[in-house]
């Protein structure tokens, strides 16, 4: 039997995958028979990202202004019901498939990530060099083999990070940071390799 589940989801302007990835989530818990929550967090959005998700069954919470991808995480994190949560981006990247794959892995862990790491990855080939650069200092200076650094596809135990919410960036280098504190607080981390898609609207 699985443990019940909070899947936090910031939303800027996703008003063309949003639903899709709500869908698809809410049929892959109910497949698993997972007791689950979905939380939104609009973060400012100017599209009709809200009015996606006000048609569908996801608890939304919403920012008046744009106060970044980080802020929205710490927002859903502190509205949250359950002690294991899941994070995952409102543009069809990260197929949800896995997020099963995670909450499987969980066992023994603080925190499950998914690795782009899979057979088939679509990073733009613009963001390669940096992401390549920051992953190679990370290890250098944790001293810790990191397959993925900033993934915005984990699984964590809410008690395990709710002590990191005071040094976490509102920006999207929310993700790179929990890496660096866990790792380097001795937490137990477990990667698995998944595929990333092709984005559904424009990045930010």
């Amino acid at each position: 039997m699985h443990s019940s589940i909070s899947i936090i989801i910031p939303a800027y302007n996703e008003e063309n995958g949003i639903s899709n990835v709500i869908s698809e989530i809410e049929l892959l818990m109910n497949e698993n028979n997972i007791n689950h929550e979905i939380i939104i967090v609009d973060d400012g959005s100017t599209d009709k990202t809200i009015e996606k998700v006000s048609s569908t069954n996801a608890k939304l919470i919403e920012h008046q202004q744009n106060r970044g991808y980080g802020a929205a995480l710490k927002t859903g994190i502190r509205a949250s019901i359950y002690d294991q949560i899941a994070i995952i981006d409102a543009d069809g990247t990260y197929p949800v498939n896995y997020l099963v794959e995670l909450i499987d892995n969980k066992k023994n862990y603080d925190m499950v990530v998914g690795a782009r790491t899979g057979k088939n990855v679509s990073i733009p080939l613009i963001r390669r060099p940096a992401k390549w650069a920051l992953n190679k200092l990370a290890i250098f200076l944790t001293n810790y083999p990191i397959p993925d650094l900033n993934s915005g596809l984990r699984l964590f135990r809410k008690k395990s990070l709710v002590k990191f919410l005071h040094i976490l960036p509102d920006g999207f280098s929310f993700t790179t940071t929990i890496t660096i504190a866990m790792i380097t607080n001795n937490f137990n981390i477990k990667y698995i390799p998944i595929d990333y898609e092709k984005r559904i609207g424009k990045s930010k």
